[in-house]
């Protein structure tokens, strides 16, 4: 950047010819220059740009045509938002901003960033604000990944807490059909240890899985016969993200009928069926033979992860229906390769 200021046609610039320049301004770009963080600085009333090695790549594919223009046009995307930052910071007083969001399009396409920066005033020789300096580090894949964080760390929770109530229902169904304590026994285990498959499946994928082991998995855990939940579908290869997808759906669907639908009563059943016709696929899972439904005044982690997060993992939609004779939910999607 250094050889690149000095080669540039400043003269073209409301800054003039680099010779002109005061000692103040080159001893600020020195400075600049000289740092290992990516700084940038704006001179003169029109604030025109200059910024050191490290900063380029915050510029993105603006780049290329950033040196010698005003801030307003360079960062015209998030000029409204950084504008009383950079006036408080020509009026004399620094600024310091943490972790701030902005929506820019420096890449050619709408993108969210956060960033840590200051600015600070910069003097002329008279001593008079004549611009500032901004040191930036972009804290986007930071932000991001404490995001994820907290939500799987929810999921999690969720998750566990199901695993709970799922456990307590398996003990209790099956103590309450046996004939004895050893078949009790033999029962629980068994489908403790289906629970415990069923959430094996998220982290025992490969490439991909078929739908049917990926359904077994998931629901083999709250079924109390062989006749309790009824499958309907052909073979079909799911990617590891869609299994996990569909395996997440269909655990919390038979979670939640164990708790309060069809599964939590011995007449109850679903129905479970899935089709494809080439890429399109689509998924329904219907209750009867169970308790009268009701829609739930607010829509928890769980309606929110089968209504909206799994139909994510297809491009497409799903919903659940509380309808009188039973609970139904459909799955509208996408395979992927």
């Amino acid at each position: 950047m250094a050889q690149a200021i000095g080669r540039f046609d400043w003269a073209r610039t409301p800054l003039g010819p680099i010779e002109d320049w005061p000692v103040s301004m080159l001893t600020a770009v020195r400075i600049m220059l000289g740092q290992r963080h990516a700084v940038c600085m704006f001179w003169g009333p029109e604030l025109i740009m200059l910024y050191n090695d490290a900063y380029a790549p915050a510029l993105g594919r603006r780049e290329a045509r950033a040196l010698g223009q005003p801030f307003r046009r360079i960062w015209a995307d998030v000029w409204d938002e950084v504008r009383p930052l950079v006036d408080e910071a020509l009026s004399g007083r620094g600024t310091y901003s943490e972790e701030m969001r902005l929506v820019m399009t420096r890449n050619g396409f709408e993108e969210e960033t956060y960033w840590t920066f200051s600015y600070n005033p910069l003097y002329d020789d008279e001593g008079r604000v004549a611009g500032l300096m901004a040191v930036t580090v972009e804290v986007t894949p930071v932000v991001m990944s404490r995001r994820n964080q907290q939500i799987m760390q929810q999921e999690l929770l969720h998750r566990v807490k199901n695993i709970l109530s799922v456990t307590s229902t398996v003990v209790t169904s099956s103590l309450r059909t046996a004939g004895s304590i050893e078949e009790a026994r033999d029962s629980v285990a068994a489908r403790i240890m289906a629970l415990a498959r069923s959430q094996g499946l998220f982290m025992g994928l490969g490439h991909c899985a078929d739908i049917t082991e990926v359904t077994s998995q998931a629901i083999g855990a709250h079924l109390d016969g062989s006749d309790r939940i009824r499958l309907s579908g052909p073979s079909v290869p799911l990617s590891s993200q869609q299994a996990v997808g569909v395996s997440l759906a269909l655990y919390e669907l038979a979670t939640n009928a164990a708790k309060y639908g069809a599964l939590s009563v011995p007449e109850g059943a679903v129905d479970l069926w899935w089709s494809v016709e080439g890429d399109d696929f689509q998924l329904d899972w219907r209750e009867s033979g169970g308790p009268g439904v009701v829609a739930p005044e607010h829509e928890g982690f769980g309606s929110k992860l089968v209504n909206a997060i799994v139909p994510a993992y297809f491009d497409g939609e799903g919903q659940t229906e509380y309808l009188e004779d039973g609970l139904h939910y459909w799955l509208r999607g996408r395979l992927t390769p």
